[in-house]
């Protein structure tokens, strides 16, 4: 088992948050796994993009040219990055700023709409979550058990309401 993928958006949406919890999530469950972080110019706001790779096996390279899943948290991200989908792939895509459909057939295409259901938490910032929460329950790559356990880790130290938010918003969207 080999899967390559993209999580892609805008600086300031948690896109490396959730590469980084993918990978750990993936070592916790004892698989090889890599991330490699890429920024636009800018900070806040310029393009941000993750590839995480995890696998049974030991891993080369960190680079893809070629993805098994793709998270698309902007219209630019999505245009960029679909091409990359296998055919058979997912695209997870942000269907609250994204309003234009996917142009492939040959894949399986979640719209999610994740940054409305974080506004309606009351916290717009954990949209990542939302849509990370969507990535494992539609690819299986990693748990949710797993990655709930990675939120507790990650936002522990912050307290016990920053945790139940995330938790609540990772669990908020099911296929």
């Amino acid at each position: 088992m080999k899967s390559k993928m993209f999580f892609a958006g805008l600086g300031g949406q948690g896109i490396m948050l959730m590469g980084q919890m993918v990978a750990s999530a993936a070592i916790h469950e004892d698989k090889e796994t890599t991330f490699l972080p890429s920024y636009g110019p800018e900070m806040r706001g310029g393009t941000a993009n993750c590839t995480v790779i995890v696998s049974d096996k030991p891993i080369s390279s960190p680079q893809i040219s070629e993805s098994d899943c793709v998270v698309a948290m902007t219209l630019p991200s999505m245009l960029k990055f679909e091409p990359t989908l296998k055919p058979g792939g997912i695209l997870l895509i942000n269907s609250s700023l994204i309003h234009q459909s996917a142009k492939r057939t040959d894949i399986d295409i979640f719209e999610v709409p994740a940054s409305d259901l974080a506004a309606e938490l009351g916290n717009s910032r954990v949209a990542n979550m939302v849509m990370l929460g969507a990535f494992a329950r539609t690819t299986n790559i990693v748990s949710s058990a797993e990655l709930e356990k990675v939120i507790r880790e990650t936002f522990g130290s912050k307290g016990d309401d920053l945790v139940q938010l995330n938790l609540k918003a990772f669990n908020l969207w099911n296929p």
